[in-house]
């Protein structure tokens, strides 16, 4: 009988325990993992890393980033493509996710029918800069030169399929010229080689050719957003000579397709509060970026039109990747 008091008195005590604590110290949520086609410390890292650090506090959940590089990003968008559809792992991207859809042969899964857009996250701009003691000090001068001479003149590219790539050929669709493209492994060695005379013009990211503004080891011809950008005063937008031109590197946010609406609303929400935040939008500034969020359906739109705008620069170009 004593046996039984203390069983049923322990019995009681558990059971009084339990209901006290909190649900989350026996079924702790799973972390939600940003998975990232680019290596660490890049934009699209530093990117990812801003909102997932407002995505944690927002959500209650904890947010890590996983980075996956290679194949212009198209390992990381492969495996999230092939995740549970619970939301908890998603893919941060980029420009070349809507490039690489005509740029590669074959894809190992559709960028259109097997993601679930959630929201963009940002866009920046680049720089159109040249060796410092190249013949033209602005873009009609370029445009002049190169009409006369075509093939003659270098665009340096930090790799192919990217969207400084993107903006170069674009820039000689719209502008009626033909330039020599050299390629490099990254923005680094190109601009390198911009600062040695090796190569003649490029279009670089913001971040990149900071340090040089206000020297003379290289010209700042123009910026391709539609506005003046504050970093280069003296570098006019580009789209001011040539009628409409405009080029930006975006960011945004995708799941595997099939996530249910509940989730996909709950995480949209969030990266809009999130990308709000002052601190992210101090993590975008010095890049010359700007914080875009939008819906599901406007990404999905987004995606889907540029994919289509990109066949058109990538057919230009003549470049396929395997």
């Amino acid at each position: 009988m004593h046996k039984q008091f203390l069983r049923a008195g322990l019995f009681s005590t558990i059971l009084s325990f339990s209901m006290s604590v909190p649900s989350a110290v026996f079924a702790e949520e799973p972390p939600l993992k940003l998975v990232v086609g680019a290596s660490p410390g890049g934009t699209t890292d530093r990117v990812a890393r801003g909102i997932a650090k407002e995505m944690t506090e927002i959500l209650g959940q904890t947010v890590i980033v996983e980075n996956r590089p290679g194949a212009g990003g198209n390992i990381a968008a492969d495996q999230v493509a092939r995740a549970p559809k619970d939301g908890n792992t998603l893919l941060v991207s980029f420009t070349s996710f809507t490039v690489n859809a005509s740029l590669y042969k074959k894809l190992p899964f559709d960028p259109e029918k097997d993601f679930t857009p959630i929201s963009m996250l940002a866009e920046v701009p680049s720089v159109l800069v040249a060796r410092k003691d190249f013949p033209a000090s602005d873009v009609a001068g370029l445009i002049k030169m190169a009409k006369k001479d075509p093939g003659r003149y270098s665009f340096a590219i930090g790799g192919v399929g990217s969207s400084l790539h993107m903006a170069t050929a674009s820039f000689e669709m719209d502008a009626g010229i033909k330039a020599l493209t050299v390629p490099y492994k990254g923005t680094a060695p190109a601009l390198q080689d911009l600062v040695g005379g090796q190569v003649d013009l490029m279009f670089a990211s913001a971040v990149n050719v900071m340090p040089f503004y206000g020297s003379d080891r290289i010209k700042f011809l123009g910026v391709t957003s539609p506005e003046p950008m504050k970093q280069f005063p003296s570098a006019p937008p580009i789209g001011k000579t040539v009628e409409g031109f405009t080029s930006k590197a975006w960011f945004g946010m995708f799941g595997p397709a099939g996530l249910s609406k509940e989730r996909v609303e709950k995480l949209n929400k969030a990266v809009a509060e999130g990308a709000k935040r002052e601190s992210f939008v101090n993590l975008i500034a010095p890049e010359g970026g700007t914080v875009v969020t939008s819906t599901p359906e406007e990404f999905a739109k987004f995606v889907s039109e540029d994919i289509k705008r990109y066949a058109k620069v990538v057919e230009f170009t003549g470049v396929t990747a395997d």
